[in-house]
């Protein structure tokens, strides 16, 4: 019966309300960037704290109502580092960010870029088609971030609140923890960066089949 309920599973629901808030991250980002370069500072602060609300928010709706789906593990880092970048690139341009910092960011995340773009490709189920790396409901890798790489993006998002925060308070000497925040965050890039090359568990190929079980073994454990 497996293999038969596997091969009938091969696409997924992947229109959730977690992927929906995670799509909505994905929106926001430009925007925030676009506040970033204009000095609308305190709406580049609301859309931040709005992105890091809903970051939390659709991984405990996935958790809480058993709506995981492989989509979600790739477009939830996907939000994450657009928004990174777009603040990355904005907040450097307004000389708010170190473009020695900048650089190290960036180049980690073009680095897990072509990675991804690399596993999506050879991990397709055949016939690759351009239509078909597209359509994420063809489920074919997994992403499952390092520990480390979790903090990374924790302090990460950290400085560029900070970064955000500063022009809102101009009171407020924030010079100093901005200070200390990006040595620490130019350590754990680099460290998360190494971490997906030596991890053997940061990216799981799935074939059609293990694609269906797991969505059964997702549907027998029911809602967490």
């Amino acid at each position: 019966m497996l293999p038969t309920i596997a091969k009938a599973s091969l696409r997924e629901n992947i229109y959730t309300l977690p992927n929906i808030l995670t799509a909505s991250r994905l929106v926001a980002a430009p925007f925030v960037g676009y506040c970033i370069l204009h000095d609308y500072h305190a709406m580049a602060l609301g859309l931040f704290a709005y992105a890091g609300i809903t970051d939390l928010l659709d991984g405990w709706i996935a958790r809480r109502w058993n709506l995981k789906t492989v989509v979600g593990t790739v477009i939830d880092p996907m939000a994450d580092k657009t928004l990174m970048t777009v603040l990355t690139v904005t907040l450097a341009m307004q000389g708010a960010l170190p473009v020695w910092l900048a650089v190290i960011i960036l180049g980690r995340d073009v680095g897990l870029a072509i990675s991804a773009i690399y596993y999506r490709w050879i991990s397709l189920p055949p016939p690759k088609t351009f239509a078909r790396y597209w359509d994420f409901s063809l489920p074919s890798a997994e992403v499952r971030p390092t520990t480390i790489s979790k903090y990374n993006t924790a302090l990460q998002l950290g400085l560029m609140g900070l970064a955000t925060l500063a022009p809102v308070f101009p009171a407020v000497d924030l010079a100093t923890p901005l200070g200390v925040m990006q040595y620490v965050v130019a350590a754990t890039t680099v460290w998360s960066g190494a971490s997906y090359i030596y991890s053997k568990d940061a990216v799981k190929i799935l074939t059609p089949t293990q694609a269906g079980e797991e969505k059964v073994e997702e549907k027998q454990k029911g809602p967490r």
